[in-house]
Parts: structure tokens; C-alpha cells; sequence
């Protein structure tokens, strides 16, 4: 386990990055616009699901090799980032669905709205780079296997992660609520949302890893 000197600056230490909104804050509020509270979180737990499988990745020793290649970084990138495209566009594209009270209307299954928010997670490459540089400053070859400190630093940091991402998620859920009680609204912030999460795709394509 990693000895507590260790944990406790760590805990300290991320909760300072949570703090700061990024991508997955950006993410999450997004589909909060556009799917309400349950898309909220779905994207919130899907999204650490991800990053916890970089977590891994970084642990094990791969996280150091993607990193090296630059060739494999940008292309990591690039597929999230088309990816978040693809989910603003179909944001904006199907954003009148269900106005309609007669129409019946199939609500995303929480299966598919996990597994895309998990894509998201795993395909943002700087994670795997801030993790290889930090992890190995908290952990202690006299405390046991390296790997599974790394693990148990991974699980740490995902959880306040999720529970960080989470207050704002919902609190963009909530305020979709209210715009929920009127179909022009709701087309608003649907549209917001999808144009959201299509400017987050532009932003990873274009700026530098």
C-alpha cells in the first residue's frame, strides 16, 4: 500500500487538478445539457471508468511507452477527438426528438450512453502523460510492488474525480430541468450542449498534445 506521507499529499495534490474544470467537466456538463441528470451521470461514472483503465495502463509500464511515441499520442487524440465531434453533431442533429408528446420517444439505453462516455475517458492521452509524471512521485519501493501502488494511487484519484465531476454535472442537469418545461428551451439547451461537446472535439483536434 502506499505509505500515508505518501497518500495524503497525493489526496491533497489531486483535488487541487479536480478543482480546475477541464475536458471531463466540459464533457460532463455537456450531455448534462443535452440527456439531463441520468445522462449526467452515466457520463460522470463512464468518463472514470476510462481514465481508471489509463490509470492501469500507466501502472503496468505502458503508459511511459505511449508516451515516447508520439505517433500513437496523436493518434489517440485524434479518434477522441473525432469522436467528440460525432457526439456533438448528433447532439445538435436530434436535438427536437421527443418534442412531440405523441411521438414515442426511446430514451438512449445506459449501456450505450456508458460505454461512449468510457471511449471519451480512455482517448484523452494527456491523462496518460499526467499520470506517468505524477504517480511515481508517490509511491515507495520499501512499501511493496510499485505496480499496485500505482493501482490504489489510480482508484484514489478516480474516485474524487467522479465525485468532483459529479456536482457539476448535476448542477448543469438541474438547470436543464428547468429549461426541460418548455420545447423551445429544451431545443435551446440541447443545442447548446451538442455545440459544447462539438467545440470540445475541435479544441482536442487542434491544440497541441
Amino acid at each position: 500500500m502506499v505509505p500515508v506521507e505518501n497518500l495524503l499529499p497525493f489526496i491533497a495534490f489531486s483535488l487541487v487538478i479536480i478543482a480546475i474544470p477541464g475536458p471531463s467537466v466540459m464533457f460532463a456538463i455537456s450531455r448534462a445539457l443535452v440527456l439531463g441528470r441520468r445522462g449526467a451521470v452515466l457520463t460522470v461514472v463512464g468518463n472514470g471508468i476510462g481514465v481508471l483503465i489509463q490509470a492501469m495502463v500507466v501502472a503496468v509500464g505502458l503508459g511511459v511507452l505511449i508516451q515516447e511515441n508520439d505517433f500513437v499520442m496523436h493518434a489517440i487524440r485524434l479518434a477522441g477527438a473525432a469522436f467528440l465531434v460525432y457526439l456533438g453533431f448528433n447532439s445538435i442533429r436530434h436535438r427536437k426528438d421527443g418534442l412531440d408528446i405523441s411521438a414515442p420517444v426511446e430514451a438512449p439505453k445506459s449501456g450505450h450512453l456508458l460505454l461512449e462516455s468510457i471511449i471519451v475517458g480512455i482517448s484523452n492521452p494527456k491523462t496518460i502523460v499526467f499520470f506517468s509524471a505524477i504517480f511515481p512521485q508517490f509511491v515507495n519501493s520499501a512499501s511493496g510492488p510499485l505496480v499496485w501502488q500505482m493501482v490504489e494511487l489510480g482508484f484514489v484519484f478516480v474516485f474524487f474525480g467522479i465525485s468532483g465531476d459529479a456536482v457539476y454535472a448535476l448542477s448543469a442537469g438541474a438547470a436543464r430541468d428547468w429549461f426541460a418545461r418548455s420545447p423551445s428551451r429544451i431545443v435551446t439547451i440541447r443545442t447548446i450542449g451538442g455545440s459544447l461537446i462539438l467545440g470540445l472535439g475541435i479544441v482536442t483536434a487542434v491544440l497541441p498534445a
